[in-house]
């Protein structure tokens, strides 16, 4: 009862607020001082002001929100552990999938295996990649490297 009365007082200053300014010719601003003051009246006559304060003022909805809050950070958690631990569970599963798994780099490699190599029978040679038996360089990046070197890279 009490929220209705202080929301009907407030509604009430709003609108004489907005009589004043539309008195002084400020129609376009009393127009929004108008609808906003109508706010409250409205809110308590939909019944939303009390429902409301059904809510903030009794311990269970807020023993809910709590509860609410903790269901959401265990579950935060526990969306962190596994992104943590990976998709595979044991250690044993891992050791596993990593054996199965070719590696990116050879162990006595200064650079990336990208796919089969050069071995000892094809040298590496400055400035264009090594033909293969069809006569075209494997990797040409000639066009790159003019593009790199006309921006001054």
């Amino acid at each position: 009862m009490l929220t209705s009365t202080v929301c009907a007082a407030v509604s009430a200053a709003g609108l004489g607020i907005a009589a004043i300014t539309a008195y002084r010719k400020r129609f376009l601003a009393a127009t929004r001082i108008a609808a906003f003051s109508l706010i409250p009246i409205g809110l308590v006559m939909t019944g939303v002001i009390d429902w409301v304060t059904g809510i903030v003022f009794k311990p269970t909805v807020w023993a809910g929100f709590g509860l609410l809050a903790l269901s959401f950070v265990l579950f935060m958690l526990s969306r962190a552990a596994e992104r943590r631990r990976g998709a595979i569970g044991s250690r044993k599963e891992r050791k596993a999938a990593a054996a199965t798994r070719p590696d990116a780099v050879a162990p006595a490699a200064s650079a990336p295996s990208l796919g089969a190599g050069r071995t000892a029978a094809q040298p590496a040679t400055k400035g264009k990649a090594a033909p293969d038996k069809a006569g075209a360089p494997k990797d040409d990046f000639s066009d790159i490297e003019a593009i790199l070197k006309k921006h001054g890279i």
